[in-house]
This record gives C-alpha cells, structure tokens and sequence, in this order.
C-alpha cells in the first residue's frame, strides 16, 4: 500500500499572485492551494523544508496527507508541483481534497520481479513500454506500486496490463485495450549459441 500518511502545518494567505509567491520564497515558505470536493479553494503557504523533505522521501504524488490550516485538518492528496529547473527548489503546489469515500486517479509507479526466471537470465532484454500506469483508486487504499511477476516469459512475450493482479477496488484508467506494460527482446546482437541452446533445453 501506500506509505504511510503525514501532517503538514499551514497557514491560509489573503493575499495571492506573483509579488506575494515571491516573497514567501524569500521567507522560506511555499505558496500552495487546497481545491476539489466541491468547496472553494484555501490558499496556504507552506514550509519549504517540510515539502521538500516529503518530495524527496518518495510516494509523494500517491501518498494522502493531512493539512493542518489554522487548526483545521484537512485530508489531501498532492496532485502537481512546481519547482525551479535551475535553482531545483519546490515553488508551488496543488493539493486535492479528498474524504474516505473518494476516488482519485495516480500515477503508479511499475516495478519488476522474477528477472532471474525468465528469458532475461538467457540474455533477453527487457523493454519497458510503460514505467508507471494511471489507475482508478480510492484515496484511502493507493497501491504504492503495482508489480510485473516475469517469471517464465519468454523472448518475444508481451506483458499486458491484464498480467497484472491489481488491489481491491483500483482499475486502470485505460479501458478500451489490454494495453502493453513491457516486452522481452532479443538483444541486438541476437542470442548466443550458448543461450539459444539453453532455451531450446527449457522448452524441451
């Protein structure tokens, strides 16, 4: 499942727009805003530290936090970031409010088992085609990750999204195909002589 949820302290802004986004960097906070669930949006600032510190632990897109504004906690789940690409410090970001009962769409990332049992132990080359999937989830139960079992697949194989067991109540996003996740390949200088001896023996 998800790594575990956390709490931040903010403190609601009057004021909002570029001059005011400024000066809380200066003041080591970063500006942010609270929407979704059908109530108008919180503007907050937040400390620079904190975030950054929970961005770099990991899990920070799939993770639901508790924002404590003023006294009043507030469930949410980080949905973008900004951050400066030449200085690389967080500037802005948007949470989504969410409750129990709601479902949110994340990006999950994939991660691969078995490589020692499947054709890659022969020198096949695994293909990544997608390196996280989008999926349907609840708030309450995101997958952490989904994992791609590889044992037995062999050169040529395609591994599609209905490989995959998926949690209790979590779907993918995309529903009009059985899309491909990876594929095992030969590599570009074909097998040895060796390895394709050694595939025939497994299949025999």
């Amino acid at each position: 499942m998800s790594h575990s949820s956390y709490e931040l302290k903010a403190v609601a802004r009057e004021r909002v727009g570029k001059g005011s986004s400024r000066e809380l960097r200066r003041n080591g906070l970063i500006p942010a805003v609270i929407y979704g669930d059908k109530q108008a949006p919180i503007a907050i600032s937040l400390d620079t530290n904190e975030v950054t510190k929970r961005i770099h632990a990991g899990g920070f897109m799939t993770t639901v936090a508790v924002i404590n504004v003023d006294g009043e906690k507030i469930n949410v789940l980080p949905k973008d970031y900004q951050r400066d690409p030449v200085r690389d410090f967080t500037m802005h970001v948007d949470f989504l409010r969410v409750s129990a009962d709601s479902k949110v769409t994340v990006e999950v990332p994939v991660h691969f088992i078995n490589e020692e049992k499947s054709a890659i132990k022969i020198g096949g080359v695994l293909n990544i085609v997608r390196h996280t999937v989008e999926l349907h989830c609840p708030a309450n139960g995101i997958p952490e990750s989904i994992t791609v079992d590889l044992a037995g697949h062999k050169i040529g194989d395609s591994i599609h999204i209905s490989h995959v067991k998926l949690p209790a109540r979590v779907s993918p996003v995309i529903t009009d195909r059985d899309f491909t996740i990876a594929t095992i390949v030969a590599p570009a200088g074909g097998l040895s002589e060796e390895s394709e001896a050694g595939t025939e023996g497994e299949e025999a």
